[in-house]
């Protein structure tokens, strides 16, 4: 397997080359898509299905298809809503001894915790949608500060402890939901299966992928990884490429693969955040070199991934939209000079873009 293979079998496997046929079936082969630029992961979803536009993708969030807390890492993502709480299972415990070490630092007693989960489900019970602010003010009401980013924490503690989770927006707002209420029944996973399916789902679509990039995605350990291995052994086999052992699908999909060869992917995706080495996305040496030039970085000093510009599976860009009253405006800053049949591709990416959106899509010239 030379470079060019190993990065067309993660845009494959990832289905950005070859897309699925629906939101949920998509995140349902990922494990789940990074969520926190709410219209980016929007974009990350839809991009992977067959002419899906934002409000189809949203519909699957009010047809409670799909669903977005905080789950790989104790970060926001989007899930199919069938598998948010067997993940919960498998990955709150971690997420929970972190946030007893913050409540501590915070000065949070355990009784103020078993307060704040009790006013939350009192004020959310009977199928309720409750904004961020309006969430504060319920603790506020209650007696439990939400200043200072107390009232963010103990969301995200509730979302850990399965209590919440983020129901449909409210114009631009989110809002919060019962977890109980609003996620559909589901199979109760045992440890071992519930590795098994994890692991199996992050390296049949992330694959190839080593050990490392797992447990950098999943936020598990790395004894929770070989076990997993053993547990998906069906699903995924081993294979060499430059000395290390990655893990790829044991039976690919055969999907047919679309030959575009460019890509606009949104900022946090899947393609560049999933993985723990992404030196063979970002390129050769020099392309690497720019991830930290303020005139071209992929990643800001602050964690933030910026929208990037992706040709023959390497990152050849960033880009930008801006709203016009005519509709959106993409800005691209290319690493490099493109080729005319690169930017003829570019170009059918916007008007996608467009299309998902609902609006008009120029490219910046």
């Amino acid at each position: 397997m030379d470079v060019y293979d190993f990065l067309y079998s993660r845009l494959q496997n990832q289905q950005i080359s070859t897309r699925g046929s629906s939101p949920e079936s998509v995140l349902k082969d990922l494990g789940a898509a990074q969520a926190q630029d709410y219209m980016a992961a929007l974009w990350a979803v839809g991009l992977r299905c067959k002419s899906y536009t934002k409000s189809d993708v949203e519909a699957a969030v009010l047809g409670r298809k799909i669903a977005r807390t905080w789950l790989m890492r104790g970060t926001l993502h989007f899930a199919a809503a069938s598998d948010i709480k067997w993940m919960l299972k498998l990955f709150s415990p971690r997420l929970v001894h972190t946030a007893e070490q913050r409540d501590r630092h915070l000065g949070l007693t355990d009784e103020t915790v078993k307060k704040t989960r009790s006013l939350f489900r009192s004020a959310l019970q009977g199928g309720k949608q409750l904004t961020r602010s309006t969430m504060y003010e319920v603790m506020e009401r209650g007696g439990v500060p939400a200043s200072n980013n107390l009232g963010y924490h103990m969301l995200y503690r509730a979302a850990w402890d399965g209590l919440i989770c983020f129901g449909p927006r409210l114009g631009a707002e989110p809002t919060f939901v019962l977890a109980d209420e609003w996620l559909p029944e589901q199979s109760s996973l045992d440890h071992e299966r519930a590795l098994g399916e994890i692991v199996g789902r992050y390296f049949c679509s992330h694959g190839p992928a080593t050990v490392k990039d797992f447990v950098w995605w999943s936020g598990l350990a790395v004894s929770d990884a070989r076990l997993g291995i053993e547990n998906a052994h069906r699903k995924i086999k081993e294979e060499t490429f430059n000395g290390a052992t990655y893990y790829v699908p044991a039976h690919p999909t055969g999907r047919t693969t679309e030959q575009r060869s460019v890509y606009l992917l949104p900022a946090y995706d899947e393609y560049l955040v999933g993985y723990a080495d992404r030196s063979a996305i970002l390129g050769v040496e020099d392309a690497r070199k720019r991830i930290h030039d303020a005139k071209a970085s992929v990643v800001h000093s602050n964690g933030v991934f910026l929208p990037t510009l992706v040709v023959d599976g390497t990152v050849a860009g960033v880009w930008k939209r801006a709203n016009t009253k005519a509709g959106v405006t993409i800005t691209l800053s290319p690493f490099r000079r493109l080729a005319a049949k690169q930017m003829a591709e570019v170009r059918e990416q916007v008007g996608d873009y467009g299309r998902f959106f609902g609006t008009v899509a120029t490219l910046s010239t």
